[in-house]
């Protein structure tokens, strides 16, 4: 199940392999700004006082010959021409900034900038908006001749020299990432061979510990990725997409692995102390009930989590909650991190071993700090700018799961706490070696 998760994943991911980076190629086309009353190009965040617009054409000639032009609009007057029914003449009137694409590069500085502002770049020319009485006319004048462009949207380094390929919400995230992947480093260095000791010995935290790694390189992994594509993307505002989404795929299939795991413990003790009354040992990988259950869960994550890369066009690996997918998904690991606190409140209530209590503790922490931590900084993004959203999410909620993984980490390594919490049990710990195997490793 696992396994086929794993590649719809990487199917989804391959189908949206686009382009959104601030350098964009493409065609302008007199046809699709026609039937859409401006051709939609690219949507940009400038700030600063000295941003720069910038459009290289194949073709100056037909271009002057179109009076083809660009158009900037603010977001706000943007999204409230598209709800107004007006003339597309109209629309067009309501731009904040015009660009003649009468050479074969124009440079258009953008600036004045109190605080950053989104901007929509649409295309047209002559033949987008002809007066009623010309339209049968130019209908059958337009040919399908395209101009092949360019476009270079550069926003001001900290020498105030247009150079920078980054957005407004996407400024920062590059330095961001390289602290993260030096600080992966640092940790492998130091932890990489006790760990790896620990999980080559086996014992009764193996498999948890292996979950956990696995889940901890697939977050390195999209670390490393994101900023491999963030550095080439400073350079040419292309960057390597693939990249990213193979970061996006990493981070997918880390948060269904740590779904299963904390599903699977908390789901494994409930049922164990149910089981304890009837004296009988409880073994999560041998009930079906419980089984069925996380992979029903783990399998409406993957789902959600699909849904939302292909509804969002900007394809991040945090999202706000522009859509119904998000929405789900922010509903559902509220609703898991309620439920598993709720069962493991009950557990640590009754249980009378302080050591038991702790070890119990501990875990919820981390157990809800896992789920919650993206519910949370959505709801607390709201009172920030909106250039500002995707950055708190996206650097909030790997901090917030990088410590949880830690905290996990300390709790499962802890080889004298774990074993005195699994030994003074009735049930066996889900995800664990049986019984008859520990005397093995502890005697």
């Amino acid at each position: 199940m696992m396994a086929l998760l794993f590649l719809l994943a990487i199917f989804a991911e391959l189908l949206l392999l686009t382009c959104d980076g601030k350098t964009v190629d493409g065609l302008f086309s007199s046809d699709i700004a026609r039937q859409n009353g401006g051709q939609h190009i690219v949507k940009f965040l400038f700030h600063g006082s000295n941003a720069l617009l910038s459009c290289r054409i194949d073709g100056g000639t037909m271009a002057a010959d179109k009076d083809s032009k660009l158009y900037l609009f603010r977001e706000r007057e943007w999204l409230q021409v598209q709800e107004e029914t007006v003339h597309c003449s109209q629309k067009l009137a309501e731009a904040q900034l015009i660009v003649s694409l009468k050479e074969v590069e124009n440079n258009q500085t953008v600036s004045q900038f109190l605080h950053p502002e989104a901007w929509h770049i649409v295309y047209a020319d002559n033949f987008t908006c002809p007066d009623d009485v010309l339209v049968s006319e130019n209908s059958g004048r337009l040919s399908p001749e395209t101009i092949k462009f360019k476009l270079v949207l550069l926003n001001p380094d900290a020498a105030n020299n247009p150079l920078d390929h980054f957005s407004a919400e996407e400024s920062g995230l590059h330095d961001f990432y390289f602290l993260l992947v030096l600080a992966y480093f640092v940790v492998a260095c130091i932890y990489f061979q006790p760990l790896w000791r620990s999980i080559k010995k086996g014992g009764p935290m193996h498999n948890i510990l292996k979950v956990l790694t696995s889940g901890l390189l697939l977050q390195a992994g999209a670390a490393i990725t994101n900023y491999i594509h963030l550095s080439r993307f400073s350079v040419d505002g292309i960057g390597t997409p693939l990249l990213g989404s193979l970061a996006e795929l990493c981070d997918m299939v880390s948060q269904i692995q740590m779904l299963y795991l904390l599903l699977s413990l908390c789901m494994g003790w409930t049922l164990g102390r149910i089981g304890r009354t009837q004296s009988k040992l409880v073994q999560w990988d041998s009930t079906p009930v419980t089984t069925a259950i996380a992979i029903t869960v783990v399998i409406a994550q993957g789902i959600l989590l699909l849904w939302e890369q292909i509804e969002d066009t900007d394809h991040h690996s945090y999202h706000a909650h522009r859509s119904v997918a998000a929405l789900l998904l922010i509903g559902l690991r509220v609703s898991l991190a309620l439920l598993l606190a709720s069962g493991l409140y009950q557990i640590i209530t009754m249980e009378r071993s302080a050591l038991k209590r702790d070890f119990y503790v501990s875990f919820t922490k981390g157990c809800v700090l896992w789920f919650l931590c993206h519910p949370v900084l959505v709801g607390v993004s709201v009172v920030f700018p909106d250039y500002q959203r995707e950055k708190l999410i996206t650097i909030g909620v790997i901090l917030c799961q990088s410590i949880s993984i830690v905290v996990l980490y300390k709790l499962f390594i802890s080889r004298s706490l774990y074993w005195e919490v699994s030994s003074l049990s009735s049930v066996t710990l889900p995800l664990t070696m049986s019984s008859r195997h520990r005397g093995r490793y502890y005697s």
